[in-house]
């Protein structure tokens, strides 16, 4: 089956400017390379020409190093959720799998997004969601679920109550979509929030509050889940990679 991928690429990076390097944050390098590479190569299972990039802040320097991709441009910052509209028309027609990943992860292995795909696919879901759990303290959403064990909501860390800070499941925020289903669930976003955005994470509960299939494909992730928004997590990165090599 085809899939397609929208990877979020349009961030500015203003945490890490403290260094006074003038680049949009996935450009930022580590042992090298943009940051931005190590995710394009670890979902290189699917091909270019169906790989969307979300860009926005200085977008020519991402288009002129990755020439070949799909890009789109996210003309204000509104929010993951907004991220991933600017990518509707480039999705185009029919209904599929969609990879929507953060190209600031680059941490992340390849058999970690294909063990995500392979659950989608398997379980027959309408989303899958990848979870993980880390002893790295991480200010990431937790994984709410019911009596059953089944997927009921995603709480924000800042929205947390002391029961749900314990929680150790966390979301990555790294999905699998059936392309209609989330063309669906982006149109009715709303941005009643304290910062005025749109956020994708809120998509799987309005799925569920349709009746669809929600998955869940956790896997223990330990630094695979670091994103880099300050120079401190730049230098993690760094460091986990130099392991890695």
């Amino acid at each position: 089956m085809s899939i397609k991928a929208v990877v979020l690429a349009a961030g500015k990076g203003t945490r890490l400017r403290t260094e006074g390097v003038d680049l949009p944050k996935v450009m930022r390098e580590a042992l090298g390379e943009p940051l931005l590479f190590y995710v394009l190569r670890a979902i290189d299972f699917v091909p270019p020409e169906d790989t969307i990039l979300v860009v926005g802040y200085q977008k020519e320097q991402v288009m002129a190093h990755f020439s070949g991709y799909v890009f789109v441009e996210q003309k204000e910052q509104l929010g993951t959720g907004h991220a991933v509209m600017a990518a509707r028309e480039a999705l185009g027609e029919g209904d599929f799998p969609v990879l929507v990943c953060y190209g600031d992860m680059p941490l992340l292995r390849r058999e970690t997004y294909e063990d995500l795909v392979r659950v989608h696919l398997a379980e027959g879901n309408v989303c899958t969601i990848l979870t993980g759990t880390s002893d790295v303290p991480m200010a990431f959403g937790r994984i709410v679920r019911d009596a059953s064990g089944r997927f009921q909501e995603v709480v924000e860390d800042r929205d947390c109550t002391e029961a749900q800070k314990a929680i150790r499941e966390l979301n990555v925020g790294v999905y699998v979509f059936q392309s209609q289903a989330l063309l669906s669930a982006l149109g009715r976003l709303g941005c009643a929030n304290s910062q005025g955005e749109y956020y994708l994470t809120d998509v799987p509960a309005i799925l569920k509050a349709d009746g669809e299939r929600i998955g869940i494909c956790m896997r223990e992730l330990g630094d695979e889940m670091i994103g880099v928004n300050t120079v401190e997590q730049l230098y993690q990165v760094e460091e986990a990679l130099r392991g890695r090599a």
